[in-house]
């Protein structure tokens, strides 16, 4: 393990010395675990939410709050796979502060502009948390499995049956753009946290519904009969749902096959293998280039946009997470973890300035990693996809996700976030406190009002 004390030594050690690189050899866990601390270093030196005065949780600007969200579901996965515990202190920190005092994710500085998708990638970090067993936080302090429950009762309170015949909309809340579209993202976090909660808590509630979201996602069209999972569908203005935006995205892929790969190892059901099977084939036809994870839609031609750019490192980590609840698929899944890794490490050979990065010179790693060289693309999605990739071929030799059952310490509350949701813009009503308080304030400014004009008159 290696402490972040040492880590700032090194780094100070290479001040004006020749570019590092990160150097892996992916047979060799030791080799894996250095150069993930490495990169790991970098990307946490873009998080400034446990500096003094800065909130837990967040990133800084261009980056969105679902993103710091993913990043922390990284390093939870790099303390489980590398032992290294140097920012869980930061981590924790971060989830029970996101949580919100209403422990759900809900914080009221994101509330207005939160979609289902921000919310769920910070409920499935929590679900990491669990599953991982991840230091639990003080007992008064909201709880990762609970956590987890809250935002599936949320979702459960907004599946609308109106459009559509089911799904959950992309935004909470009608007056942000895209509530009248209903994504594949969205409904996969949905799916996704429900098929873990069956599987960690044998609630067959939690099962129940994860076979509804998927059977109604190829209802509407958005998996077809191959599994080609599409972004999401436009519910029009008489609430149809005919607009189905066939593009595709590694995320979308992985979320629904870790999802289906959940169902299998809890039920080992021939429908849930043969849904698991599709999304695998498929994902490995659009998503592997060389044998290295890549993004089709945008990679090769560079149109990925920021949140793009982070999505093959998800893909990675549910790549992953399959291997150990269907072992069998490791025989496809492994080789390509190893390349993606060995090419990833070959992309952290950066020095952009330190404004743009400011972890150890010359490991600054890109986007891209076809041509297994930095592409001079840097910041968080770029760091997180590459300790992603260097880390998940520790997979092999890691144990499967915890439940209740097999060692898992997380405390539940089935009932959390079952209250009314309430709408940020909707008005409080009228109290005997707010009419006492409304007449000493006018009463307040006509007194101002008149000493002012007195003043004014002598």
């Amino acid at each position: 393990m290696r402490g972040l004390a040492a880590v700032l030594a090194l780094a100070s050690g290479l001040v004006g010395r020749t570019a590092l690189a990160i150097e892996v050899n992916v047979d060799d866990q030791a080799s894996i675990k250095t150069a993930a601390s490495t990169a790991a270093y970098g990307l946490m030196r873009y998080y400034t939410g446990n500096n003094t005065g800065d909130v837990p949780g967040n990133l800084p600007d261009p980056y969105f709050w679902w993103t710091a969200g993913a990043m922390f579901g990284t390093i939870i996965d790099y303390w489980f796979l590398t032992g290294d515990s140097t920012y869980n202190e930061a981590t924790m920190q971060a989830i029970v502060h996101q949580a919100s005092d209403s422990a759900d994710f809900m914080p009221k500085n994101q509330t207005r502009t939160e979609g289902n998708d921000d919310q769920g990638f910070w409920a499935m970090t929590a679900m990491s948390a669990a599953e991982n067993k991840f230091p639990d936080p003080p007992s008064d302090q909201p709880q990762y499995l609970a956590l987890v429950q809250a935002v599936f009762n949320l979702y459960a309170q907004r599946w609308d049956e109106q459009d559509c015949g089911g799904g959950l909309r992309w935004q909470i809340f009608s007056f942000n753009n895209g509530y009248n579209y209903k994504n594949s993202i969205s409904n996969g976090c949905f799916f996704n946290i429900a098929a873990r909660l069956a599987r960690y808590t044998g609630n067959s509630t939690y099962g129940d519904w994860a076979t509804k979201i998927f059977e109604w996602e190829q209802k509407v069209g958005l998996i077809s009969d191959n599994f080609d999972i599409y972004d999401g569908i436009t519910i029009d203005s008489d609430t149809q749902c005919r607009r189905v935006n066939t593009d595709q995205w590694s995320y979308n892929a992985g979320i629904y096959l870790e999802g289906a790969a959940m169902m299998y190892n809890l039920t080992n059901s021939d429908t849930w293998k043969k849904r698991l099977d599709g999304i695998l084939k498929e994902a490995m036809t659009r998503f592997v280039k060389d044998n290295v994870l890549y993004e089709q839609f945008c990679e090769v031609n560079k149109l990925c946009n920021r949140d793009q750019q982070s999505f093959k490192g998800y893909l990675a980590r549910w790549f992953a997470a399959t291997t150990k609840l269907a072992p069998y698929t490791a025989v496809t899944i492994m080789p390509i973890l190893k390349a993606t890794a060995d090419a990833a490490a070959s992309s952290c050979t950066g020095s952009p300035p330190p404004t743009d990065f400011k972890g150890t010179q010359g490991t600054a790693c890109g986007f891209s990693w076809l041509g297994k060289n930095f592409d001079g693309l840097v910041g968080v999605p770029q760091q997180m996809n590459a300790v992603a990739a260097m880390i998940y071929p520790l997979t092999n030799k890691a144990s499967a996700p915890k439940t209740s059952k097999t060692g898992g310490t997380s405390k539940g509350d089935p009932s959390a976030g079952t209250g009314k949701e309430q709408d940020p813009t909707e008005l409080k009503p009228i109290t005997t406190a707010d009419r006492v308080g409304a007449g000493f304030l006018t009463l307040f400014l006509v007194v101002s009002t008149i000493g002012g004009t007195s003043f004014m008159l002598m």
